[in-house]
């Protein structure tokens, strides 16, 4: 199913380090969180393209049904030699969104989480559904739980996707016109 689109870009081996060439050199590899496809699961790259952290706005309260953008504060990609990453600091709340676009078909559901290299140091990733039929990039949602800044990197391993199949269902996400259907690479926030 993933060759036929259901994910994309997709990778079919489990990619631990990459090999560069610059000015037709070959570099010393350089290893990464691990992304493609694993045992039973296929693990998703978090996008360059924006991270946005919730800060506190004192008298305001986040409201789901009812969301102030300005509760959220992009913030910057940075570099460091070959790796790029965002920084989320310690407690608080980040929103990413998947490198990969998804075209999960009616029979499949698919159950993002954590993988085990950010979890020990501390980055929960919220456990979230990417229901029969839906299409798009997943928006991300990290916890910093310990007391240190964290480093998320871009183009790296963030995710794990897992899959679950199933008859069709009677109604997919896409037959009821779910709200986040075909979220673009940008962080799509809270709706109702």
């Amino acid at each position: 199913m993933a060759y036929k689109g259901m994910i994309s870009p997709f990778e079919p081996s489990l990619i631990r380090e990459i090999k560069e060439i610059k000015a037709d050199v070959a570099a010393p590899s350089r290893r990464v969180i691990s992304y493609g496809l694993s045992s039973y699961g296929y693990d998703i790259r978090l996008s360059p393209v924006e991270f946005r952290i919730f800060r506190h706005i004192p008298g305001t309260v986040v409201d789901p049904k009812n969301f102030n953008p300005q509760n959220l504060e992009p913030t910057p990609l940075h570099t460091d030699g070959n790796d790029s990453y965002f920084i989320l600091p310690a407690h608080s709340y980040g929103l990413g969104v998947a490198l990969e676009r998804l075209d999960v078909p009616n029979n499949i559901t698919v159950i993002c989480i954590g993988k085990s290299t950010y979890a020990r140091c501390g980055i929960i990733a919220n456990l979230t559904p990417a229901e029969a039929a839906w299409r798009g990039h997943l928006t991300l949602e990290f916890s910093n739980s310990s007391s240190a800044d964290c480093r998320i990197y871009a183009n790296e391993g963030v995710v794990q996707l897992l899959f679950l199949e199933g008859e069709p269902c009677a109604i997919s996400y896409e037959a009821r016109q779910g709200k986040y259907q075909d979220q673009p690479e940008i962080v799509t926030l809270a709706r109702v």
